[in-house]
Order: C-alpha cells, then structure tokens, then sequence
C-alpha cells in the first residue's frame, strides 16, 4: 500500500450535503487520514454561482468551471452532489476518462443509467460507489453489495422517502388533509418549492430501481418501476385504515417471485398493520427491510435526508474509495449476472382495500361480490353504511394478482349500483 503521498479529491457542487462533506473533510481530517492510511486534501470545489459566501470553504478553491475542474488528470477521487442527468453524467464520465474514481448521491442518474455508468468505471479501472443515493445515512447499498452478496435476497420493503413518510404521518396522526400536511412539510424545510419528486413518488422509484438491480442481481430501471404518488390519498383513506388497525405508508417494494424466474418492483401507497415496525416510523425517517434465505429479516432504520446524514454516507464511500487508490485495487462494480425477467405490476400478488359509494338498496352487495367472483378475486372482508339512499361499501381482499384486481375496479366503474369508486388501497405487510 502507498502511504506516501496524499490523494487529491474534487467535489462538484456545495448545496447543503455538499457543503457538509467539505465540512467534515476539513474537521475531521486527522481521523479520516488515520483511518484511510494517508491525508485525504480537497483540491476544488465546483459551484454553479461564484461570489456566494461558503464559510469554511477557501475561496481558492471554488470555480464555476467543474469540466476544467475533473479534467485535472491528478484527482484521486470525485465527489458528485450535482444531481440531475446533466451535466452530472458527463463529468461523471469524464472523471473516469482522466484517472479518477466517483462517489455520488445522483439516484435519479443511477436509475436512469447505472449500466453505462458502471461500464465506464469498469473501462478506466475505476471505483462507482453510491451509498448516498438510497437512504441517507442508513448503510444499506453497501449490505446488499457486499455483506449480503454470498445470500439470496427475496424481498426489499421500506420507507425510502422522508417527505411524504412526514406528510402521511402528520395526516394520520392529526387528522389533517394532505394539502395542509403538505404546506407544514414544506414550512419545516422537509419539502422542497416544487415536492412534485417526492409525493408522486419518483425519489422513492429512482431508489427502487437501485435497490431492486443490487438485491437481485438484475438490471432493473426507473421504467421498470410502477410507481404512484400519495396526492390521491385523503384523510377518509387514513381514517378507514384506523378502523382496520392500520396505517398508510409510501412503499417501495421489491420482490423476487415465487419460482425465482423473475422480479418486480414498485412504489406505491398501502396500508400496512400497526403491529407492523414500518407502521412506527414516524416523521422524515426512513426505514427499509430485507428478506434473505440465509439471514432472514434485517432492518435498517434512520434519517434517510439531510445535509449531515446524507453527508456521513458520502464520506464513508470516501474512505472505502480511498483505500482502494492507496491499495491499487477496486471494489465490486456492477452485478447484473442474474438476468432475471422484470415481471410489470399485473402479476405482483396484493391484497386491496376499495371504497365505493353505492346506492343503498336491496342487490347491491350481492352485484359487487359478482365482479369480484368473476375474477376469481375472494373478499376478506365487507362493511357497509347506509342514509338516506346513499351507502358506502369498504371492501377487503384476499391476495390475488394486481391485474385481476385492476380488472375488478374497472368493472365496478360500469355498475350502475355504484355512483363513484371513491378509493383503492393496496395492503401490504401482512
């Protein structure tokens, strides 16, 4: 191992994580030399605007110009905390064409394309680590890349955005509508100006697909995600899961199915048990599951947003890609030897919660039961409330595949005894 010299690191961009990891590089420099085995020394800084104040950063090393700056062709490593496709592709590319190994927070770029990411790192003899992109500061990318590669994962199910965890828990704790949850999210700075990434569950997709390709040794993209936000989801869908011992949460899900030949993965909102432990997550934290053959149910549970936890992850991949430099060797790159056939939402087996309003007059349920039959759809559970010639009609499956469900609501909708499909709710967790 050469211990002789000091390796040289850039970082592009300085929002709040990435002022953070420069903060803590400079704090905690004796510690993260003595734990890498030689001082780590940040040599740039990229930013989009110049003349901004950024205490205890040396305004020497700030420039506007981030090509220039992974262009240097003596960087050890690259730090990338742009975000976006890009430019944040090409100077990761870039990075790697000049002798340089990348650490990034960029989910949305992985989802979109890890492949050619880790085949440009590959090309170049380079490190790609992303511990940041998942979860914040929760360890999870590098357990399913590392700790858990001799096992078979089946199952991923977690909480993986702190936005709308914070909104769905707010509406359920208080009994506030979404929007209100919303505007108090947005007000304690754990939603952004526009939280379209958030509560239409694209954040939570990025990180699905992500965590589906690592779990299963499968290429899986941001398309091959069914994903649904949590607009949609109304104080009355937060009271009904009440009465059933239950709370709403966004999900992601991914899964191997039962004969091994294929897996899915989706983001969606559910109903989930309070005797479940996701059901007690509460505000902006995260909190994920893994199912293996071997290990069995693991949890991982923390902040999975903000500056300094986001930056902890970083740093970690810092020291791991440090190492690696000094020793001359890589860590794994992408596993995708599987191959396995991404399955679309209609064959995950769900259960689903549907509200209807209906007329209240004799026949009703028993017409409804028919769709369901006809399906091959069994029911769990009914109750039912009528006034004045109005009714609503809650109705709880068993588990069946999504498309039949899907094909059971479509039906619904055409019977004249049902004046609106007020709500569907998958349930999970169970």
């Amino acid at each position: 191992m050469d211990t002789g010299r000091k390796l040289k690191v850039a970082l592009l961009g300085c929002g709040s994580v990435g002022s953070e990891v420069a903060r803590m590089m400079t704090t905690h420099a004796e510690d993260l030399a003595a734990r890498i085995g030689a001082p780590v020394e940040l040599v740039g800084v990229a930013v989009r605007r110049a003349g901004r104040p950024r205490p205890g950063i040396p305004e020497e090393l700030l420039t506007t110009d981030a090509t220039a700056l992974v262009k240097r062709g003596d960087l050890d490593i690259v730090i990338e905390l742009i975000g976006g496709i890009e430019p944040a592709r090409t100077l990761i590319t870039t990075a790697f064409e000049h002798g340089a190994s990348v650490v990034t927070g960029n989910k949305a770029l992985l989802a979109e394309d890890g492949p050619g990411l880790y085949a440009a790192a590959a090309q170049h003899g380079a490190d790609l680590y992303y511990e940041a992109a998942v979860a914040g500061a929760i360890p999870l990318v590098r357990p399913l890349r590392e700790s858990l590669a001799g096992d078979r994962v089946e199952r991923v199910l977690g909480i993986v955005n702190g936005t709308t965890n914070f909104i769905l828990d707010k509406m359920d704790t208080s009994g506030a509508g979404y929007a209100d949850a919303l505007d108090e999210a947005t007000a304690l700075g754990y939603a952004e100006a526009d939280p379209t990434a958030d509560v239409e569950g694209f954040d939570a997709a990025a990180k699905a697909a992500i965590l589906a390709g690592l779990a299963f040794h499968t290429r899986v993209g941001l398309d091959d995600v069914h994903r649904e936000g949590i607009t949609e989801v109304t104080a009355a869908d937060l009271a009904s899961a009440q009465r059933m011992g239950c709370t709403v949460k966004l999900l992601a899900i991914c899964e191997r199915s039962a004969d091994g030949a294929s897996v899915t993965a989706r983001v969606h909102p559910a109903m989930i048990p309070l005797s479940h432990p996701l059901a007690s997550v509460r505000g902006a934290y995260n909190a994920v599951f893994v199912k293996a053959a071997a290990a069995g149910q693991l949890m991982f549970y923390g902040a999975g947003a903000g500056g300094a936890p986001t930056a902890s992850a970083v740093l970690g991949d810092l020291v791991a890609v440090a190492r690696h430099r000094l020793g001359e060797s890589n860590g794994p790159g992408e596993s995708a030897y599987a191959r396995l056939r991404v399955a679309p939402m209609g064959d995950v087996v769900t259960r689903y919660h549907i509200s209807l309003d209906v007329a209240d007059k004799p026949g009703v349920l028993a017409h409804v039961a028919t769709v369901f039959a006809r399906h091959d759809v069994s029911i769990d559970t009914v109750r039912q409330q009528g006034k004045d010639g109005e009714a609503s009609l809650v109705v709880v499956t068993h588990r069946a595949p999504d498309s039949a469900l899907q094909a059971v609501v479509a039906e619904l909708r055409e019977l004249d005894t049902v004046r609106d499909v007020a709500s569907i709710m998958r349930v999970e967790g169970e």
